[in-house]
């Protein structure tokens, strides 16, 4: 050879090989996946749904659905899916809003916690159950059995009967799991409404009155009262709550502070939010709140 000649180029692979796609997601990854299809999702997602957001067969869907639901990661409601608790119990304690509203939010927080000086909670749907995302309280702090876990029954808590009378897919959700399992209305307390007929009536009131009541109906000496927030799509997204012992009932006066906070926020969301994308989706919650 000689002494000048460039070196032989190494030998291309063939195209077969170069065009050969990435290696296939494993059964972890496609998990993952459909996680973060139920995460993103406003409402609970059918198997059909979550195959086509996914791009995963519904076999393989529904195989790694069966194994998250067991774990407490998935949960279904009905025919359909949805996140489930576990999941939040292992992303620990803290908010889970829509980034940019707290900052909205908790100002108007702490000024009806100023006003009332009893605990004030913002609540969200988490399945089929309220979640508390932030709380303002002071030292003498009403006690709740949602105290440790940051959640409670949607059906006796007045945040839980917001999101209900104001939410038709979360209310009819709700229904089908209570209809899928035993029936009734789970009895937390001797004045919990366990009939749907009794609570039909009070969300009726609530739609009407716009503030929801619980009078020691989750948790004995406690007693609530709570508004809607919507979001700039005019849909429900949160709701704002205020909860006092017993002796000290929230009054007319407390009900309308709870209702004017809550007015207040869905203007502060809506002049702040309304210039980013919004997809409306029918009776459905940000996911980035669940």
């Amino acid at each position: 050879m000689p002494r000048n000649a460039a070196p032989e180029a190494p030998e291309e692979p063939p195209l077969s090989r170069r065009l050969a796609p990435a290696h296939p997601p494993s059964s972890l990854e496609k998990a993952i996946t459909i996680l973060t299809s139920l995460s993103a999702a406003r409402e609970p997602m059918s198997l059909a749904e979550l195959s086509r957001t996914t791009r995963l067969p519904k076999t393989t869907v529904y195989r790694l659905l069966g194994v998250l639901c067991r774990r407490g990661l998935a949960q279904r409601i009905g025919v359909d899916y949805a996140v489930g608790g576990q999941l939040a119990t292992l992303a620990g304690p803290g908010s889970r809003m829509v980034p940019g509203a707290r900052r909205l939010v908790l100002p108007h927080l702490i000024r009806l916690y100023e006003l009332t000086r009893q605990t004030v909670n913002l609540a969200v749907p988490r399945g089929l159950e309220v979640s508390y995302v932030e709380r303002v309280y002071g030292h003498s702090r009403v006690s709740s059995p949602s105290d440790e876990v940051d959640r409670a029954p949607l059906h006796c808590t007045a945040t839980g009967k917001v999101l209900l009378a104001f939410g038709n897919e979360l209310n009819a959700a709700l229904r089908e799991h209570a209809f899928s399992e035993h029936g009734a209305l789970r009895r937390m307390t001797r004045r919990t409404l366990v009939g749907w007929a009794a609570l039909d009536r009070e969300l009726c009131a609530v739609r009407r009155q716009g503030v929801a009541y619980s009078r020691e109906e989750f948790a004995e000496g406690v007693v609530c009262a709570a508004a809607p927030v919507f979001g700039p799509d005019g849909r429900i997204s949160m709701a704002v709550g205020v909860a006092c012992p017993s002796p000290t009932a929230p009054s007319a006066e407390i009900a309308d502070m709870v209702k004017r906070t809550a007015h207040a926020i869905s203007a502060s969301l809506l002049r702040s939010l309304s210039g980013a994308a919004v997809r409306p989706q029918p009776d459905g919650f940000p996911a980035s709140f669940l």
